[in-house]
């Protein structure tokens, strides 16, 4: 449970390892001149530029940094939101399931349009702990993706989940060497992302369970990501680095659901009262 006098300082930290998560993805576009995987694939052939990664990443990196800063922070995590969803509608999905070679009914092909639609998910939850509301037609109507965003975030939990049961043998490589039996801790954490994504998906103690799993998410990038990133930070065009940014993101979209649940039952509670109060 989030006191109440806590959930400012809570809604500024999930702003801010968003915001950082979404500004190191997009610094990355400089770093290699290309677009992140986990934003473009390479495709469609014509959009594999230089020119076109730069400018998607000053468009992340302007709106991560402004996220940061808590600038317009409604309507930028609106505008991101929707770009990301953009780009893994009409972009994402279509790759993944016509292009590129391989089945696209191997789940493990689908791990960057889910961290996508995670990102996605994310921007629409920081949008909905953010107060000030855009006075726009257009923003009206983005706005109705934003109760959306948790269950965007929660589905690419679950399914990662799956992941530690179908790919147990890849992902136990992730478990640290100094950590006793990785098959052990593989299948754990697979279902504490299964029990997250669904008890966050049906309102199971949502509140509750994403707090939890912020912290998870948290402790897995101290002792595993950044560990790896370290150790690796230049293979496959840094990946170990993007999954650092992207396990911060994660943790602060999992700690933002939690603070947007505490607001829905406040809200409700003082919309409650107010008819009582009408009644009498």
């Amino acid at each position: 449970m989030i006191p109440a006098y806590l959930r400012p300082a809570s809604i500024t930290i999930a702003r801010i390892f968003f915001g950082i998560g979404m500004i190191g993805i997009g610094i990355q576009h400089f770093i290699y001149s290309a677009f992140r995987p986990v934003i473009l694939p390479a495709w469609p052939q014509w959009m594999q530029t230089p020119i076109l990664a730069y400018l998607t990443g000053v468009v992340i990196v302007a709106a991560g940094a402004l996220i940061l800063l808590g600038r317009n922070t409604k309507t930028i995590s609106l505008l991101l939101g929707s770009f990301l969803l953009f780009c893994l509608i009409f972009i994402q999905f279509p790759f993944t399931l016509f292009i590129q070679p391989n089945s696209p009914a191997h789940l493990g092909l689908w791990t960057d349009p889910l961290k996508e639609l995670a990102l996605s998910g994310g921007a629409f939850v920081v949008a909905g702990v953010s107060d000030a509301t855009p006075k726009n037609q257009l923003f009206t109507v983005i706005e109705k993706l934003i109760p959306l965003g948790k269950f965007f975030f929660a589905t690419t939990l679950l399914l990662f989940g799956l992941d530690h049961f179908f790919y147990t043998e890849f992902v136990a490589t992730l478990v640290p060497a100094w950590v006793p039996d990785h098959t052990f801790w593989t299948y754990l954490a697979g279902v504490a992302l299964i029990g997250t994504g669904t008890a966050i998906i049906l309102k199971i103690k949502r509140r509750k369970i994403a707090l939890a799993a912020s912290a998870m998410l948290f402790l897995w990038l101290i002792l595993l990501h950044i560990p790896r990133a370290i150790a690796d930070p230049y293979g496959a065009k840094g990946n170990e680095i993007t999954s650092v940014f992207e396990a911060l993101a994660f943790s602060g979209i999992a700690l933002g659901i939690a603070v947007m649940q505490k607001q829905i039952k406040s809200n409700t509670l003082i919309t409650a009262t107010s008819k009582a109060v009408a009644v009498n």
